[in-house]
């Protein structure tokens, strides 16, 4: 998929985005640091007693959680509109608050979806958001695509008080130390960074086509025909050229994480990416940098995920890692 400037991914017509605040909930459109608008809204924790729906607001119980928020990047043709996204928010939503978002290209956010190469700066836009409402920790939660972007923008995206990553053999990252290589030249805003990282289902490599339902994205990405019925079968706008250069793969972006805490989510039953995805990334991870949880008759992403599950990474997350 393309890396070049967000204003050619930004011509698609969207529908304009309702902005507002109802019983706490917040719905808005984000600008990424490409010019694509991004439709999001924000969640208060459950229970918490919520003033103007800002952290911190005068009146709101404290709780465990509280200082936290969780941004869901869903998979890719999904929206956070979907039925599945919404009830993986609302499990998340017990423990701490919650944004979720629509990639580009994807519900009714602009641009065009470059399958996991800029999505980067539409996470970074919904962490940036999640800071701005005063919410001092801010967790990153992605299901499939959503996994991989969330990987990339922990590594490209990082804390100025955490120090320049390094690769494995101690030599210094170049783009670890420009956070925008690899997204097209796009440098970071200050707050894009997050505190924890939860990847479930995520591929470890690019152009995976090991497995039928993979061959069949590949169909719909890659041919003119499959891009129509990515548009108006599956609602995803996708963009018609080619990775260049190609971006740092999940695998390659998980030794830049460290020292944010990275959890890494699969199921045994996935029919998308059998487990050497998941042992791969664990691998790629300085010792005990990573947590690997293999989950038994888990299928794949926000549609499989249980409330069980979620649960149990909310509690981490709340944990601070």
């Amino acid at each position: 998929m393309s890396s070049e400037p967000g204003a050619a991914c930004a011509r698609s017509r969207v529908p304009p985005i309702t902005s507002g605040i109802r019983h706490g909930r917040r719905s808005t459109t984000l600008l990424t640091d490409d010019g694509v608008r991004i439709e999001a809204a924000y969640e208060p924790r459950a229970g918490a007693a919520v003033g103007d729906g800002t952290a911190g607001d005068a009146g709101t119980a404290a709780g465990p959680g509280d200082d936290l928020a969780v941004v869901v990047a869903h998979g890719f043709t999904g929206s956070l509109h979907r039925p599945a996204l919404q009830r993986a928010a609302h499990e998340f939503g017990r423990h701490a608050a919650v944004i979720t978002f629509s990639f580009r290209g994807h519900g009714r956010s602009g641009g065009r979806s470059t399958v996991g190469d800029r999505e980067v700066l539409d996470v970074a836009a919904a962490v940036r958001w999640a800071r701005s409402l005063g919410h001092t920790r801010v967790a990153t939660v992605g299901f499939s695509m959503g996994g991989s972007v969330v990987i990339r923008h922990a590594a490209l995206h990082r804390n100025p008080s955490a120090g320049a990553a390094t690769r494995p053999d101690g030599i210094l990252r170049p783009d670890a130390a420009r956070p925008g290589d690899g997204i097209g030249g796009a440098r970071s805003r200050p707050g894009a960074h997050t505190d924890a990282v939860v990847a479930i289902s995520a591929p470890a490599r690019w152009y995976y086509r090991g497995t039928a339902p993979m061959r069949r994205v590949h169909w719909v990405v890659q041919r003119p025909v499959g891009r129509l019925v990515g548009r108006f079968g599956l609602r995803t706008r996708i963009h018609s050229k080619d990775w260049n250069p190609v971006p740092l793969s999940p695998v390659e972006a998980v030794p830049l994480i460290p020292p944010v805490p990275l959890l890494i989510v699969h199921g045994d039953q996935d029919p998308y990416f059998p487990l050497d995805h998941p042992l791969s990334l664990a691998a790629a991870a300085p010792e005990g940098a990573a947590e690997l949880w293999i989950e038994q008759g888990l299928g794949h992403a926000e549609n499989a995920a249980e409330a069980a599950v979620l649960h149990r990474i909310a509690d981490w997350l709340v944990a601070g890692g």
